[in-house]
């Protein structure tokens, strides 16, 4: 199994509307082959010195059965409908790809 975290970076103002497209993406992504979770996350408002602050961006935490689950869902048509959708209202997406240490 492995764990995917996202970090997709929006323009200031604009993650209200992303976020709205990766909620009504959400359900075809979770019918797909391999897709155990898949959740968008955004930062928690707390004020406490350790904390990092990121008011402009959603965080998705996935899980996938394998890297070809992965993959395939990479190529899905929504996704590439999604991503042409957002594309004017994001700045970077950076992507984790975890695994257990066990």
């Amino acid at each position: 199994m492995l764990t995917v975290v996202a970090e997709i970076c929006v323009k200031p103002g604009r993650r209200h509307v992303v976020l709205e497209a990766i909620n009504k993406l959400i359900p075809t992504v979770l019918e797909e082959e391999g897709c155990h979770q898949y959740d968008a996350l955004v930062d928690h408002q707390a004020q406490v010195p350790w904390k990092q602050n990121s008011p402009d961006s959603i965080f998705m935490l996935e899980q996938w059965e394998s890297l070809r689950h992965l993959e395939q869902h990479q190529q899905m048509p929504h996704m590439d409908t999604h991503r042409a959708i957002i594309k004017d209202d994001v700045v970077d997406v950076k992507i984790l790809v975890l695994e257990p240490t066990r």
